[in-house]
């Protein structure tokens, strides 16, 4: 057994975990792995196809991807098979087709094997997405389930697509989160649901500096329970 920690984030969409867990990441020296991402990858990929609604080929699809997550400089770039899908995978039509994708059974079979190969590397991990503590590691040193609002979420989103030169109506956004809630929590295969042992962060009302601190708080418990020294920047 690795005696480095393994640190799991859950969530919905928009309560800031990717942001949270990109800087525990980067004050711990730790990888981070955007799980998200794959999923979103994967989307992309079937929209392009044309093979939306068809399980069998977007399965067929992920078995013959090769999915690389490079994190550098606060930042994650993804790959499928050599093509970099960073920017691509973050459009509105991704948003509105992820959660459908993302229930698919046997998808999420084929991704959670390589995510879990992902975080058993020799090293510190920050993983995040929505079954990371419930699924992929529910043994991992440190479990924390990251909420907010509808409100603050769409807030959030609207602000993610301005800052890449989109507008996007905030009803829409909230709709389309209200939507991918309802499937992510309801879906038969690893649904979102909070770990019992989860330490919940309500993000609502508190600053991303606040959040860090809040879940290094757990990390350093358990980083002393193991007898592992941090060297937190």
């Amino acid at each position: 057994m690795s005696n480095n920690l393994i640190i799991a984030i859950d969530g919905p969409a928009g309560s800031g975990k990717s942001t949270t867990a990109k800087l525990l990441a980067q004050k711990l020296g730790f990888l981070y792995i955007d799980t998200g991402a794959m999923y979103r990858a994967i989307t992309y990929l079937a929209l392009r196809n044309g093979i939306i609604g068809d399980d069998k080929k977007i399965i067929e699809l992920a078995e013959k991807s090769d999915i690389k997550l490079d994190f550098s400089e606060g930042k994650t770039k993804i790959f499928v098979n050599g093509e970099e899908l960073t920017d691509k995978i973050r459009s509105i039509e991704v948003n509105k087709n992820v959660s459908d994708v993302s229930k698919i059974k046997d998808l999420r079979k084929i991704l959670v094997k390589k995510q879990r190969e992902m975080g058993g590397k020799d090293n510190g991990v920050v993983m995040e997405g929505r079954d990371i503590t419930t699924v992929v590691f529910p043994n991992a040193d440190v479990k924390i389930y990251l909420t907010a609002s509808i409100d603050e979420r769409a807030k959030r989103r609207a602000k993610e697509f301005m800052e890449r030169g989109t507008e996007v109506p905030l009803d829409e956004i909230k709709k389309n989160l209200e939507q991918r809630d309802q499937i992510d929590s309801s879906r038969e295969a690893s649904p979102l649901t909070k770990a019992e042992d989860a330490v919940e962060v309500d993000t609502s009302n508190i600053t991303i500096e606040k959040q860090v601190d809040l879940i290094l708080k757990e990390v350093k418990k358990a980083a002393k329970e193991k007898g592992i020294q941090l060297n937190i920047t």
